[in-house]
């Protein structure tokens, strides 16, 4: 009890306050004690829905943080949750608003504030292009997981065998991904479609940017550890910070399935952001990754996944709680068959 307090009790305190808020709120709102009732559920299944939607996002978290020295683990807990907050949960969805239809940024604070129907409208419109974008990204940074060819560790082994062997083929992943996106466009009407396509190859050459990024300040990082200076985690924050972006669009945009209330939706979807930055930490602290040998295969298919399912929702409606629960079972059979490899090579898997 007392080692999940103390990673979890920021997250706590900050849901109280949020409660509060929502609570108060709602009674300004409606005055009735069964007004205050349904927003504070609403918050509570947002935060939810948030956090079962992201917590394979916590363990591939975890995998980049775990390289962090625990100075920059503190920052991706205070100005990374800055970012996740209010950046993501509440600008973005002010900033599809303002570049839709054309609005200064008050004009969309106060259109978002007062015609929340017509603001839900406009956020849902853009759906094509953040599907692109979103689910590019996230499509990317699980096969460059798998096409590894250095990766010597296989859950599914034939399947992940097969995709490191491929690794040996240059960008043999980027071709993979404009097929899919190809395929894709081909079922949506014409405008739709370039508006993909763009998405879609915006989130590739952001993944190509970050991984640039990443990889120039590794070697700078290494460079001055060389020198006897201490690594810093600069290169994984700013990967962590996209990673999180790409995480948050369908918990955005699927929100508005429960609420059109922008000041609603910021306050549940913060609460999960927060639990899975606490989650992200636990994991590393804890060593769970190194005790569950393919849990972060199960987080990177699940990754994987859901990129796949934000690129056909251009297309196809497919619910949060499907793409929430597909996550769920590939990390949870992940965790099994780890907990069954562990009471099968006890020994081996303690000396290690």
């Amino acid at each position: 009890m007392n080692i999940l307090l103390r990673h979890y009790w920021g997250s706590l305190l900050f849901t109280a306050v949020c409660f509060v808020v929502a609570g108060i709120y709602a009674w300004n709102g409606s005055g009735s004690a069964q007004g205050v009732a349904e927003i504070l559920w609403i918050v509570l299944v947002l935060s939810i829905l948030e956090i079962s939607l992201s917590f394979d996002n916590a363990v591939v978290n975890a995998t980049v943080l775990r390289e962090m020295d625990e100075k920059w683990q503190r920052r991706f807990l205070t100005w990374g949750i800055l970012i996740a907050v209010f950046g993501m949960r509440i600008i973005f969805p002010l900033a599809i608003v303002a570049i839709a239809a054309n609005l200064d940024p008050l004009s969309a604070i106060n259109l978002s504030l007062n015609d929340p129907e017509r603001y839900e409208q406009i956020v849902s419109s853009a759906h094509v292009g953040i599907a692109g974008f979103g689910g590019a990204f996230l499509t990317m940074v699980g096969l460059s997981f798998f096409f590894d060819g250095e990766k010597d560790v296989d859950w599914i082994r034939g399947l992940e065998l097969a995709l490191r062997r491929f690794s040996e083929i240059k960008a043999a992943e980027i071709g993979i991904l404009l097929l899919i996106l190809y395929g894709v466009s081909t079922m949506l009407p014409s405008e739709e479609a370039i508006t993909f396509l763009a998405s879609g190859i915006l989130g590739l050459l952001t993944f190509i940017a970050v991984d640039a990024v990443g990889t120039v300040l590794d070697k700078m990082e290494r460079r001055k550890m060389a020198e006897g200076a201490v690594r810093s985690g600069l290169g994984g924050f700013l990967y962590l910070e996209v990673l999180d972006a790409s995480f948050s669009f369908d918990g955005v945009i699927g929100a508005f399935a429960l609420s059109n209330n922008m000041i609603i939706i910021a306050l549940g979807l913060s609460i999960g952001a927060l639990f899975v930055r606490s989650m992200t930490v636990h994991l590393v602290r804890a060593g769970t990754l190194t005790k569950y040998r393919f849990l972060e295969h199960g987080a990177f298919w699940a990754i994987i996944a859901l990129g796949l399912i934000m690129l056909f929702s251009a297309k196809f409606h497919i619910p949060e709680t499907i793409t929430g629960l597909i996550g769920a079972v590939l990390i949870g059979i992940s965790l099994v068959w780890s907990m069954r490899y562990n009471r099968k090579h006890g020994p081996e898997v303690e000396e290690a």
